[in-house]
C-alpha cells in the first residue's frame, strides 16, 4: 500500500484519566483505581491513528503556549505527523479533557477546549496547499463550527474527500455542514441529537440516517459500538457488524474508526469495505486501555486489513 495524504483540522487536548468502580454520581466524591496522562483532542487521535496505519498525515489545530502544548507537539513528532500548521498562542491554556472510565469501559468526559477555540479562519486559508494536496480532509465539532467549515469548503474547491464527524454533539448543524460532507459519520447518540429520533436500533438508525442524507451528506454512516456501523447513501443501506469483543476502555474508540476509515478511504477502498476495517481496528482498541495508546499500529494488524 501506498502512503496516502490526509489533512485533518481539529483539536488537541490532554486527557487525564482516572478509572473508577462505577461512573459517580451528582455531587459523589468517588475514590479511583488509577489514573494517566494521555494525549488526545478529536483531531489529534483521528491525526495520530491515520499516521499509525502509514498515512502521510498534516495537522492544523492551535495549542496553547505551555507544557501541555510542547508535550503535544513532540507527541506528534513521534508519530511523524505534520505540525507546520499547529500553532502556539499565549492567550490560553491548552485544551483539557478528563475523563472517567468504570470498569466495564464506559466513560464520562468533560473537554474544556482552551486554545483550540482560537484556530482561525487565516490560518484554515494558511493552510490551503496541504489540505489541497490531501486526499482526504478529516473536520470534527471540538473547535469553532465556523472554522470547521472553512475548512470543509475548502477542500470541496480542491476536489478533496471529506469526512465530517459531528462530535462533541450538537444540536442543529447548518445545512451546509451536510452539503460538504462527502461522509457524514455522528453515533447514535449524536445522530439521535440531530434528527430528534431515535437510533438505538438498526431499523431506528436507517430511519434517522436518511433524514441526514436527505439533508445533503453524500453518504451518512453512523457508528452503532458492539453493533458495527450504519453505511447509508441513495443507492445503498448496508449494516456492516463487527466482531464482539470484551470491551475495556472504550475511550477514543470513535476517533480510531474515523483515522481508520479515512486512511482506507484515501486507499481508494469503497465506503463499504473502508468500513468494515474500519470496525475490525475501532474492535481491537477497545480491548486496551487509554486513548492512543489503545490504537494498534500497522505493524500489529493481520495482513489482510492492510492489503488492497
Amino acid at each position: 500500500m501506498d502512503n496516502p495524504r490526509i489533512c485533518v483540522v481539529g483539536a488537541c487536548n490532554i486527557d487525564l484519566l482516572s478509572y473508577v468502580p462505577r461512573l459517580p454520581v451528582l455531587g459523589e466524591t468517588l475514590h479511583g483505581d488509577r489514573f494517566q496522562i494521555g494525549f488526545g483532542g478529536k483531531g489529534a487521535n483521528q491525526a495520530v491513528m491515520c499516521a499509525k496505519l502509514g498515512a502521510c498525515v498534516s495537522m492544523v489545530s492551535k495549542l496553547g503556549d505551555d507544557v501541555f502544548g510542547r508535550d503535544t507537539l513532540a507527541n506528534f513528532a513521534k508519530f511523524n505527523v505534520d505540525t507546520q500548521h499547529v500553532r502556539l498562542t499565549g492567550e490560553a491554556f491548552s485544551g483539557v479533557a478528563p475523563i472517567a472510565v468504570d470498569r466495564q469501559g464506559n466513560n464520562s468526559i468533560i473537554i474544556v477546549t482552551g486554545a483550540n477555540d482560537l484556530l482561525s479562519l487565516a490560518e484554515i486559508e494558511a493552510a490551503r496547499a496541504t489540505i489541497a494536496a490531501s486526499r482526504v480532509l478529516i473536520c470534527q465539532l471540538e473547535i469553532p463550527l465556523e472554522t470547521s467549515l472553512a475548512a470543509l469548503r475548502l477542500a470541496r474547491e480542491c476536489g478533496v474527500m471529506t469526512i465530517f464527524n459531528p462530535a462533541p454533539a450538537r444540536a442543529e448543524l447548518p445545512a451546509e455542514a451536510y452539503r460538504l460532507s462527502d461522509v457524514f459519520c455522528p453515533n447514535q447518540s449524536e445522530t439521535e441529537m440531530l434528527t430528534g429520533l431515535p437510533a438505538g436500533s438498526v431499523a431506528e438508525a436507517v430511519v434517522a440516517a436518511r433524514v441526514l442524507l436527505a439533508r445533503g451528506a453524500a453518504n451518512v454512516l453512523i457508528t452503532l459500538g458492539e453493533h458495527g456501523s450504519l453505511l447509508v447513501n441513495d443507492e445503498s443501506v448496508e449494516h456492516i457488524p463487527v466482531e464482539s469483543v470484551r470491551a475495556i476502555d472504550t475511550t477514543g474508540a470513535g476517533d480510531c474508526f474515523v483515522g481508520s476509515l479515512a486512511f482506507f478511504l484515501a486507499k481508494g477502498l469503497s465506503p463499504a469495505e473502508a468500513t468494515r476495517r474500519a470496525n475490525r481496528i475501532a474492535a481491537l482498541s477497545v480491548q486496551a486501555h487509554g486513548t492512543q495508546t489503545s490504537f494498534p499500529d500497522a505493524a500489529d494488524l493481520p495482513p489482510d486489513l492492510l492489503s488492497d
